[in-house]
């Protein structure tokens, strides 16, 4: 029998098209199609790194795949932690330096 957790992890990798959103003029596609990107997924949040506590800004959509980021790293699910580290470095580099290095 499966926990809620991994049941949520089950969900959020599930095979299915990749989502894609407008963000500043860009196409991005998103890591995981599960994951819950909000009402107002361009809605800027503040994140702070769990460590240092210094902040940054990002849209409700990139804080959701951190959010799975951190879950992932809690399951110990490693190539979803990855996969989620390489979408920050390509789209949110400047943001992936203050909550993710």
């Amino acid at each position: 029998m499966l926990t809620l957790p991994e049941l949520a992890l089950q969900h959020i990798t599930k095979k299915e098209t990749m989502k894609e959103i407008k963000y500043k003029n860009k196409t991005i596609k998103l890591p995981f199609n599960g994951a819950d990107y909000g009402i107002d997924p361009l809605e800027e949040v503040t994140i702070a790194n769990r460590f240092t506590g210094q902040k940054t800004t990002m849209p409700a959509f990139a804080a959701a795949v951190y959010d799975v980021i951190i879950g992932a790293e809690m399951m110990e699910q490693w190539d979803m932690v990855r996969k989620g580290l390489d979408w920050f470095k390509q789209y949110f580099a400047e943001q992936y330096m203050v909550v993710l290095d």
